[in-house]
């Protein structure tokens, strides 16, 4: 998350206020705000990942000194597994010269697979979440060698989208079309 603060500001896209505003992050549907190390969300994941570790540490400590947990150890995995992962970034998207941050993570271009866009119109699973997902895209990354895929990005409108997919094709990222809804 430390560099992904750090080289954000070197993005070639998103640079104004009216592209920051056109890319809707899905866990709140607000538009994406600048990531730096001033910003709410980069202290909350700083001091909440420090408080979640040292809660933690804390629990393992009693349960291998003490025997007020009885064999729980398996149950404090999952415990650490449900408050480190609950501790999460805003979620944002930025375009850099070798490489994307997606969702607080940086990635190069050589670690996508390809990128996917579907429009977001009536009978899709978004449509009407939020009035400023109606009619946006959807746009997701999937990366090579992972496990767990990232989540998805919307943008508001096809211009914004079109700009995006651009900057994708200079950087030879591969685009898929799986459904008849896409919009690059």
């Amino acid at each position: 998350m430390k560099k992904a603060a750090d080289v954000s500001k070197d993005a070639l896209y998103p640079i104004n206020e009216s592209e920051f505003a056109g890319i809707i992050i899905p866990t709140d549907w607000k538009s994406m705000e600048p990531l730096t190390k001033n910003t709410r969300s980069y202290r909350y994941v700083k001091w909440g990942t420090i408080a979640a570790l040292g809660l933690l540490t804390a629990l393992f400590v009693l349960v291998l000194t003490t025997d007020w947990f009885e064999s729980s150890f398996f149950s404090l995995a999952y415990l650490f597994f449900i408050i480190i992962s609950s501790v999460r970034h805003r979620g944002n998207l930025f375009l850099l010269p070798n490489g994307i941050i997606l969702n607080g993570k940086f990635v190069s271009y050589n670690q996508i697979k390809h990128y996917e866009t579907e429009q977001i119109v009536r009978w899709h699973s978004l449509y009407g979440l939020d009035t400023n997902v109606n009619n946006a895209f959807k746009v997701t990354f999937i990366l090579k060698r992972t496990i767990f895929q990232p989540q998805f990005i919307v943008v508001q409108n096809a211009d914004q989208l079109k700009h995006i997919s651009a900057l994708l094709r200079q950087k030879a990222v591969p685009y898929e079309q799986n459904s008849p809804n896409h919009g690059a």
